[in-house]
């Protein structure tokens, strides 16, 4: 008997994926390349081949690379929205525990997510302006400024400069979890002890705030004091 022609033994071998298995595997195959080359530098042919699929079945679910990306976008959004949320709203936690409680949520989501982290951290914004990485740091922020403004009232410190430290502190935690992302196999860090430095600086900096910041060369003087 003739032998069936190689593609054709191929393609009744390859196991056939529902319409939302389908939609899955593309949206994985394309969360790696988006990761590794960005939105611009993926294209539509990439995430057909690494999918196994040809160039029509992407349109057929998404409508081209654009909108395959904003629905990765979009997942990784909610997903790391989600998790920082629930970890900033838990119940009777104290000022400290919150910001351990979104320190660690952070970082397990780069931990966990790390090709969506470099998806959003990187230009998220491109497709989905409304959903960027800025956006979610901008809520987190806003929660985190109610926090410390009430923190503020207590110590006698103006609570009008509580917007002002929740984006440094926001800034701090997650440019450090960027960097422990892309450098943890050389350093060696785990992520306790990444959360736990990151709570150290923040927590004990702002435990021992001045009321009143200034300068030192706005005084006059050239060199930093040895001590305060």
């Amino acid at each position: 008997m003739p032998t069936a022609p190689a593609n054709a033994r191929a393609r009744r071998s390859r196991v056939r994926l529902t319409r939302s298995e389908r939609r899955e595997q593309l949206i994985d195959v394309a969360r790696a390349l988006f990761a590794e080359r960005g939105l611009e530098g993926t294209s539509v042919e990439e995430i057909a081949a690494h999918a196994g699929v040809s160039k029509p079945v992407v349109y057929e679910h998404f409508g081209g690379k654009e909108g395959l990306y904003a629905v990765v976008v979009d997942r990784e959004v909610r997903t790391l929205h989600d998790a920082i949320r629930t970890a900033i709203t838990t119940p009777r936690a104290n000022p400290r525990a919150l910001i351990e409680l979104g320190t660690l949520a952070l970082l397990d989501y780069i931990d966990d997510n790390p090709n969506g982290f470099r998806i959003l951290s990187r230009d998220s914004s491109a497709t989905s302006p409304d959903g960027s990485f800025a956006t979610i740091l901008s809520d987190i922020a806003s929660r985190v400024e109610d926090l410390l403004a009430n923190e503020f009232t207590k110590t006698q410190l103006d609570p009008e400069t509580a917007p002002l430290y929740a984006q440094m502190l926001v800034g701090l935690v997650t440019l450090a979890g960027q960097w422990w992302m892309d450098t943890r196999e050389q350093q060696g860090l785990a992520k306790p002890v990444v959360a736990a430095h990151l709570v150290n600086l923040a927590w004990y900096g702002m435990r021992n705030l001045r009321a009143q910041p200034t300068l030192y060369i706005q005084q006059g003087n050239r060199a930093a004091p040895d001590a305060d």
